[in-house]
C-alpha cells in the first residue's frame, strides 16, 4: 500500500475503530458484545499460536521444563520428609510403647510393696569423676529428691541417689563394687548382704553360715533405718551359684540381678516408703514347672504269635 492521504485516513479510521472496541470490551465486562467473536478467534488461532511458540520460542519451554522440574524436584523432596517423619514417628511411637510398658510396670510394683515414687528417665551414663557404675536421671531436689533414697524400676533394685541437684540426680547402681545392701532370702528370711561386681553376679555374704541355701532361690531388700537409703521388699536377685560350706561363720552366695544395668531407661524414686514391710509380695510370681509327659507303651501281639501260642498249647494239652 502507497503512502498517500487515503491510508493515512484508513489507518486512523482503522486505529479509532480499534480503540473503540477495546473500551466497549472493557466497560462490557464478562457480558462484553465481543467476547463471541474474541472466542471464536481464540479457537481458531490458538492452535496456531501454541505451534508456533512452541517452534519460535525454545527458551522459553527450557525455562518451563525447569520450573516443572523443579517442582518435581520440591514435592519428592517434600514426600521423603514426610517419610522420613512418618519413620521417625513410628519409632518414637515403638519407642514410647516400650516406655509405657516400663512405667506400667514400675506402677505394678509400686503399687504392691506401697512405695511412692517419682517417676525419671536415665539421661546419662557414668561418672565425670572415675569409673563408676553410675546413670544420671532428669528429677533432682525441685522435685522432692534427696540423698540415698531408693531407686527402683519395673523389676527390682536399681540402685541409690548419691547426688542431688535442681533438675538431676546421680545414681550409685547395685552392681558397683562400691555397693552394698542389706538382703533378705524369701521364704527362710535369712539375712546378708549384697555388694555388687561390675559385670558379674552380685557377691552376698550370708550372716548364717550354715544356712540352707539352693540355686533359685530369690532375695530382696531387708531396709534400713528409717527406710534410708533402702526400703524393705525390693527384689534384687535370684541365686545361681552357692559356694560350699567350709563351717565358717558366714556363707557365700553369687546372685544374678534381676534388674539388667546396661539396659536403663525409665526409673522411680522412692519418695515415700511403705507403712509396713511388704515382706516378699512384690516379688514376681514363680515360673510354674513344665509337666514331664509319661510315654505308656502298649505291645500288641501278631498274629503269628497268636498262632504260635495256639499250636503250643494245643500240643501241650
Amino acid at each position: 500500500m502507497r503512502d498517500t492521504k487515503e491510508s493515512r485516513l484508513l489507518l486512523v479510521l482503522l486505529i479509532a475503530i480499534a480503540f473503540a472496541l477495546i473500551t466497549v470490551d472493557i466497560r462490557g465486562g464478562r457480558n462484553s458484545p465481543v467476547d463471541g467473536a474474541r472466542q471464536a478467534a481464540a479457537a481458531v488461532f490458538g492452535p496456531i499460536e501454541n505451534g508456533m511458540s512452541t517452534v519460535v520460542d525454545p527458551v522459553g519451554n527450557a525455562v518451563s521444563a525447569i520450573r516443572d522440574s523443579g517442582d518435581r524436584h520440591d514435592r519428592l523432596a517434600r514426600l521423603e520428609n514426610q517419610n522420613a517423619a512418618l519413620k521417625a514417628k513410628l519409632g518414637s511411637d515403638d519407642r514410647n510403647r516400650s516406655r509405657l510398658t516400663q512405667l506400667d510396670k514400675m506402677l505394678n510394683m509400686a503399687a504392691e510393696g506401697q512405695y511412692g515414687i517419682k517417676g525419671a528417665q536415665v539421661i546419662a551414663i557414668g561418672s565425670a569423676q572415675g569409673f563408676s557404675w553410675t546413670i544420671t536421671i532428669d528429677v533432682g531436689y525441685n522435685d522432692g529428691i534427696k540423698r540415698d533414697m531408693t531407686v527402683l524400676n519395673g523389676n527390682g533394685l536399681v540402685g541409690r541417689v548419691t547426688t542431688v541437684g535442681p533438675d538431676a540426680s546421680t545414681v550409685l547402681l547395685a552392681n558397683d563394687p562400691d555397693f552394698t545392701v542389706g538382703t533378705r532370702m524369701e521364704g527362710s528370711d535369712e539375712l546378708g548382704f549384697a555388694s555388687g561386681q561390675g559385670d558379674r553376679p552380685l557377691r552376698v555374704e550370708l550372716l548364717n553360715g550354715k544356712a540352707e541355701v539352693k540355686k533359685g532361690d530369690r532375695l530382696v531388700t531387708f531396709g534400713s533405718q528409717a527406710d534410708k537409703p533402702f526400703v524393705p521388699g525390693v527384689p534384687v536377685g535370684t541365686v545361681t551359684r552357692v559356694d560350699p560350706s567350709n563351717g565358717g561363720l558366714t556363707r557365700t552366695l553369687y546372685v544374678t540381678p534381676f534388674v539388667s544395668f546396661t539396659k536403663l531407661d525409665v526409673v522411680g524414686v522412692v519418695v515415700q516408703a511403705p507403712k509396713k514391710d511388704p515382706r516378699d509380695e512384690v516379688l514376681p510370681a514363680k515360673p510354674k514347672p513344665t509337666p514331664t509327659p509319661t510315654v505308656t507303651v502298649t505291645v500288641t501281639p501278631s498274629a503269628d504269635a497268636s498262632a504260635n501260642a495256639s499250636d503250643t498249647t494245643g500240643q501241650q494239652q
